[in-house]
């Protein structure tokens, strides 16, 4: 008789970053779902999974949130390496992640109070949880940044990837500004500078590569299109190639100056490219601060 593996998705990742909406739609997916489970008491899903555990049978796929409010948070490095190490569960790793800003401005709306500061400003706690969750973001098999996904976005995005009715490969495609740092997580960046910047025109200065007028002109000319053309073939080719040392997603940073204009047009049009062949979306990392600023 062969021994059914169960599936356990660990969801972590940054406090106010959408892990409540995510386990909610794993729950409408079907998985048996657990939130704020403590590390120590994580050691021991195995017994929810096991062939004896009747109540549990019929269960194939388990969620289980597990973040920095649980007191023994340092140890969970070690209890991935153990739990990824029985052969009853495939474990996968699920981090939610979004920027600075936007955590801060989540947290001032709910008006909650950061779990791991009692006192003092938002961003000590949020800066302080990143070294947290540095590890385990490092070990995480999936990285959704929330940062410009709605809640109803959010929930589309986890119902594609975890429905398990068909396996996808994410190709995450983020437009940058190189004057704000350039992205340390992406397997792939592309510098888009030498396109005709729209900034230099009055009229599309103000607009962004989401609308449609600096959307066009900067995808409407010739060497943007050749860039298009070369960048699409060379993702074609190397893409296929990460299934075959069992990496389920790339990243792909498209960057220009400040991440308002060139990067983020660029970045909708290869999405518009990839989106029928893999499992794609797009965000624009910096694509307000330029204009925050002005």
């Amino acid at each position: 008789m062969t021994k059914l593996v169960k599936n356990l998705l660990l969801v972590t990742g940054m406090s106010g970053a959408g892990k409540s909406v995510a386990l909610n739609c794993l729950e409408d997916l079907g998985y048996y779902c657990i939130d704020n489970m403590p590390v120590v008491l994580l050691n021991h899903i195995t017994s929810l999974t096991s062939e004896n555990n009747l109540n549990y049978n019929n269960i194939e796929n388990f969620a289980v949130v597990v973040d920095s409010r649980s007191q023994d948070f340092s140890s969970l490095i070690n209890v991935i390496k153990e739990l990824k190490a029985t052969q009853s569960l495939k474990l996968k790793i699920l981090f939610l992640d979004a920027n600075d800003d936007v955590l801060v401005k989540r947290f001032k709306e709910t008006r909650r109070l950061h779990p791991l500061l009692k006192q003092g400003s938002i961003i000590e706690g949020i800066l302080k949880e990143r070294q947290v969750l540095k590890n385990v973001r490092e070990s995480a098999d999936y990285i959704i940044d929330t940062s410009y996904l709605s809640s109803n976005k959010l929930k589309q995005e986890i119902a594609t990837r975890f429905s398990f009715k068909k396996k996808y490969f994410d190709v995450n495609i983020m437009s940058f500004g190189f004057k704000y740092g350039a992205p340390i997580d992406c397997d792939y960046v592309f510098d888009v500078r030498f396109l005709p910047n729209p900034f230099y025109i009055d009229k599309l200065r103000d607009q962004t590569g989401c609308d449609e007028e600096c959307y066009q002109f900067v995808v409407d000319n010739d060497s943007t299109q050749v860039f298009l053309e070369k960048l699409t073939a060379l993702l074609n080719f190397v893409i296929p190639k990460f299934s075959e040392i069992a990496k389920n997603q790339v990243m792909i940073g498209i960057g220009c100056s400040g991440g308002q204009h060139r990067s983020v047009a660029i970045a909708i049009a290869l999405q518009q490219q990839l989106k029928d062949h893999y499992h794609s979306y797009v965000w624009h990392r910096d694509i307000e601060k330029d204009r925050k600023e002005n």
